[in-house]
């Protein structure tokens, strides 16, 4: 696989990571394997796919956890991030960005993560009572402590409402209305003065384009890098999933209405298209396809997606070396947006 770097202090990655959520939280429970979990771990590592990203609520501390025992004998392979900034309370996260709750946040994860560093620490959620400087200033200190090497936004619960029809061609914001993205911008620009941003996380996919177009201008014109969230619409864009098979009540899919089987019935030429485009290439997959579409925007963005599983590791790793023609590019530009976005 081919590396690029995370923001301007050009830290060394592969060009696909992996989102690690899966394997501790949020999608069936009944499916979670620990040793299977470390294989697509260790999978992922062996293929060039080194940046591995989780999060201290993704549990909560459970995926920290796993991924200290994961990387065991091969932490100098990994970039780890992770994030920081939320608490699990009574089954809800809310944010904390008190500085002090930072500080111990981040030793808390560096030791069930069994490491001396952080790679990429992220803010996970701006907290309303605190102004976000004095947030990332905290982190900038533990940049300074050694504890961190760079820092990160996650601009997931900074999106604006997600449109209720497809957009038009270009699929960009539309004459005179506001970006999805304006608040995320607001918040990227106010801690920019205080330390420099590594990386910005928001979900991007070829049903969730807009990020490409209203965030991913400012990241390029910063060296900032943009973390693909969700880059196969939660294992939707893959055409694996059945509209109407429904989920078990521990996933978070089964409560939102994306996932409902009319939302997943209307999405359906996205998926279609995807396939079709894999068909042309021979013997590659729809997963593939979505995932080379957002390399093809360049070394600024990286896909993270999430499985649990070694074999889907290896299949989304193998999207490295898919080359979309111009006339995919066409096609695939003109799908529709998805219709209700996570947030």
């Amino acid at each position: 696989m081919r590396n690029t770097t995370v923001g301007a202090g050009a830290l060394r990655v592969g060009a696909i990571g992996l989102g690690c959520m899966p394997m501790s939280w949020a999608y069936t429970a009944s499916e979670r394997d620990g040793a299977e979990s470390v294989r697509a771990v260790h999978a992922a590592l062996d293929l060039g796919a080194t940046l591995l990203d989780t999060a201290d609520s993704y549990g909560p501390f459970t995926n920290e956890l796993l991924l200290g025992r994961a990387l065991l004998g091969r932490r100098d392979r990994a970039f780890l991030a992770t994030k920081g900034g939320v608490m699990a309370s009574e089954g809800h996260l809310v944010a904390n960005g008190r500085p002090a709750y930072i500080r111990r946040a981040c030793d808390a994860s560096l030791r069930r993560l069994r490491t001396d560093w952080i790679d990429l620490y992220q803010l996970h959620r701006p907290d309303p009572d605190v102004p976000v400087e004095e947030s990332w200033g905290a982190m900038a200190e533990l940049v300074r402590a050694g504890k961190v090497r760079s820092l990160g936004l996650s601009a997931l619960d900074l999106v604006g409402p997600a449109p209720r029809r497809p957009a038009p061609a270009g699929r960009g914001p539309g004459q005179g209305s506001q970006s999805r993205y304006a608040a995320a911008l607001r918040v990227l620009e106010r801690v920019q003065q205080v330390f420099p941003v590594g990386a910005v996380q928001a979900e991007m996919s070829v049903w969730a384009p807009r990020a490409a177009t209203e965030l991913l201008p400012w990241c390029r014109a910063r060296g900032v890098t943009l973390l693909a969230a969700m880059p196969l619409g939660s294992g939707y864009l893959t055409g694996t999933l059945t509209a109407g098979r429904g989920f078990e009540p521990d996933d978070a899919r089964a409560r939102h209405p994306r996932f409902t089987a009319e939302m997943m019935a209307e999405h359906q030429p996205v998926v279609a298209a995807l396939r079709r485009v894999a068909a042309r290439h021979g013997g590659v997959t729809a997963a593939q396809v979505a995932l080379a579409w957002l390399l093809g925007l360049g070394d600024q963005v990286i896909p993270l997606p999430g499985t649990k599983k070694e074999r889907w590791v290896r299949e989304n790793c193998a999207a490295a070396g898919v080359v979309l023609t111009p006339s995919d590019l066409v096609e695939l530009r003109g799908l529709p947006e998805a219709l209700d976005a996570w947030g």
